[in-house]
């Protein structure tokens, strides 16, 4: 896969609500390491300024839901744990947190010239109701334009841009999913996928369209998000 550098996710704005299940006022964190190579590690070391926890880094799904503490914080990733903040080593990465997100994705990204951990860090505000049950938050993160017909809906997205897809469905089961793309310049259409994907309306989902070191074709990586 090709790796996506922090300058492509930068576009990223996911958005998902409070789920009930949680305790009212804590703030949570979910992680995504979508490039992750094989050679990095499965866990780091998160500082949130007044603590250090181990995280999983998964690649190919979410890790579980990580509690923070509230207000403005920085999020530092180490390889080791941290007792001492005076002894944060310089050039970790970080990210800041503000103070009105009550519930983040924190996607990690290779990044090869951090000597410290050899990743780069995003924040991504998940508060609000920017993402109801149901629907899909879509991430298009090559240079082609990507759409098809999934279930009841019908989505086409820009090169470089999000999209919030409303229920391929109004009840839970399976749906049909076509999707395709088009080159810069190019008229015609080439098939990504034709097949069956499930719809669960109690949870929310992150698509990501993403190129591919092996071939033309996108590829499609889906992470559900129910609590």
């Amino acid at each position: 896969m090709k790796r996506i550098t922090l300058h492509l996710l930068a576009l990223a704005f996911l958005a998902c609500v409070s789920y009930g299940q949680q305790a009212e006022g804590t703030r949570t964190c979910r992680i995504l390491y979508l490039d992750r190579p094989s050679s990095a590690p499965e866990t780091m070391h998160l500082f949130d300024g007044s603590a250090s926890r181990e995280v999983d880094l998964p690649g190919m799904n979410l890790s579980k839901v990580y509690p923070l503490p509230p207000g403005e914080i920085s999020l530092v990733l180490l390889p080791a744990p941290l007792a001492n903040p005076e002894e944060l080593p310089p050039g970790a990465p970080s990210t800041s947190v503000p103070e009105s997100a009550t519930d983040i994705y924190l996607l990690v990204m290779s990044d090869p010239s951090n000597k410290v951990a050899g990743v780069s860090l995003q924040v991504v505000d998940a508060s609000g109701t920017k993402l109801q049950l149901g629907k899909t938050l879509w991430f298009n993160l090559t240079e082609n334009v990507v759409g098809g017909q999934l279930g009841s809906e019908k989505i086409v997205m820009k090169p470089m841009s999000r999209t919030v897809m409303a229920a391929p469905r109004a009840d839970a089961g399976d749906y049909p999913v076509n999707f395709a793309y088009r080159m810069e310049g190019k008229e015609h259409t080439y098939p990504i996928c034709e097949t069956r994907w499930n719809h669960d309306p109690a949870g929310r989902t992150l698509g990501f369209v993403v190129a591919s070191l092996s071939a033309r074709t996108p590829r499609i990586f889906l992470f559900p998000d129910k609590r």
